[in-house]
């Protein structure tokens, strides 16, 4: 399939600036696999469509507040830095803007001079490695006192809360940007999925800028996918087994749930505790070989992730859905509605 075969139309005032407050009052479109129907609701009507015995898997990973902005020494130019992934203790792989004039030896600081960076070198992609010194125990704590939220492009608006862009269960530090489909959920609505008999599993999966990285090749199969970090508990891959002897469902709150569950079931052919690295990417014509539902966002034209949820949802019913989702105005993107593939 070509890369082309992924795009639609999108009017820029459907792009969400912000999330939907309450958070579960967001738009849900509903789709059946192996048939057309679609059902408009709102998410916490999910209530609805789970059943005593369906586990719920949802990405606990926390995103960092890893977009900082300081200024060269010692000229006091002001620069930015954002991290994207630990390589070895204080050296961090980071995004630097302007990042022609931070080559290897430009010292800069933050905030009160507590904090300081120094670039190691420049990858071929132009990525920066820098080693960070501060005067804390750890590097998050600086992070919290300084940086900002790494807010996708195509939202302008600024938060109100950096709390905003963080799931109500997110725990494991290590995201560059939040598993957007888990925004909708609020503890009140996880409490009343769990008092009707929906289990809920955590797994992690530290979200890379990757996931943003627009498919440039024209054959879509030519296209090399980010690496991402995951894990996966013994609880969470028993309670996985478990479901499915049972003959009840695997639904995946987000794509990043879904890639963990399905790049762990490819490799080992079961779900099992493990660790480790994932550029599995899904599109039309792989199969799925352990989840049996999805709730997602709607997602870039183009992108890898429209390409999961035709994968799994059937490409043409899929782009049939995203037509349906503009002329109804529903909200795209990380802070858009959403949708459950059931």
């Amino acid at each position: 399939m070509l890369r082309k075969d992924f795009w639609y139309d999108l009017p820029k005032e459907l792009i969400a600036q912000e999330p939907a407050n309450p958070r579960d009052s967001a738009r849900l479109m509903v789709l059946h696999r192996g048939s057309d129907s679609i059902e408009h609701r709102v998410f916490r009507d999910l209530t609805a469509y789970l059943m005593p015995g369906d586990l719920l898997v949802v990405n606990n990973s926390k995103v960092l507040p890893a977009r900082i902005i300081g200024t060269k020494q010692p000229t006091g130019a002001v620069c930015e830095l954002l991290l994207l992934r630990q390589v070895k203790g204080d050296q961090w792989e980071c995004l630097a803007r302007p990042g022609k004039r931070m080559q290897p030896g430009t010292r800069v600081s933050f905030g009160d001079g507590s904090l300081t960076a120094v670039v190691d070198e420049t990858e071929e992609d132009g990525n920066k490695l820098v080693t960070f010194s501060y005067d804390t125990e750890t590097l998050y704590e600086k992070l919290d006192e300084f940086g900002k939220m790494p807010l996708p492009p195509y939202i302008t608006k600024q938060l109100e809360d950096q709390s905003q862009y963080q799931t109500v269960y997110a725990k494991e530090l290590g995201s560059a940007a939040a598993p957007t489909a888990g925004l909708h959920f609020t503890p009140e609505l996880m409490d009343t999925l769990r008092a009707q008999g929906v289990d809920i599993a955590e797994v992690t999966l530290h979200v890379g800028l990757g996931t943003f990285r627009p498919v440039q090749e024209d054959e879509i199969t030519d296209h090399k996918m980010h690496s991402e970090w995951y894990s996966v508990s013994e609880e969470v891959a028993e309670k996985i087994r478990a479901t499915k002897a049972a003959g009840h469902r695997v639904i995946a709150v987000g794509t990043t749930s879904c890639r963990t569950l399905e790049a762990v079931a490819a490799k080992y052919g079961e779900i099992r505790p493990c660790s480790g690295n994932t550029d599995i990417f899904l599109y039309p014509g792989v199969e799925f070989k352990c989840i049996d539902g999805l709730i997602t966002n709607f997602h870039l034209p183009e992108s890898t992730l429209i390409m999961l949820v035709s994968a799994f949802y059937g490409y043409e019913r899929t782009l049939a859905a995203y037509k349906v989702a503009v002329e109804e105005k529903y909200r795209f993107f990380s802070f858009g509605d959403a949708m459950l593939i059931i």
